[in-house]
């Protein structure tokens, strides 16, 4: 059974910081690529960065809209990616999910979620 299971998220001022966590259980963890996706209320699901598997150099994306605030990595050893979220605003406020996905076969998982709730 695959379990994608998110911790990390709260409460934040604005300018904070948060790092949300993904274990994951049931996968090749190494062979996935792996995203946080954000849902805000109102709004559709939107990629807020991704992390490649180990077999294309764990190479990441960000959205503009985070770039240079948040940081994905894994820790393939813990089958574990983390989001580290520095200089949270307001907008950033969403469900974070965690999503693996493979190709080849294919497959894609989703988290439950976890709320980040950025506000003074």
């Amino acid at each position: 059974q695959v379990q994608l299971v998110e911790s990390g998220g709260g409460l934040v001022q604005p300018g904070g910081s948060l790092r949300l966590s993904c274990a994951a259980s049931g996968i090749i963890f190494r062979f996935y690529a792996m995203g946080w996706y954000r849902q805000a209320p109102g709004k559709q699901r939107e990629l807020v960065a991704s992390i490649t598997s180990i077999t294309s150099s764990s190479s990441t994306n960000y959205a503009d809209s985070v770039k240079g605030r948040f940081t994905i990595s894994r820790d393939n050893a813990k089958n574990t990616v983390y989001l580290q979220m520095n200089s949270l605003k307001p907008e950033d406020t969403a469900v974070y999910y965690c999503n693996a996905k493979r190709m080849t076969p294919q497959r894609d998982y989703w988290g439950q979620g976890t709320q980040v709730t950025v506000s003074s």
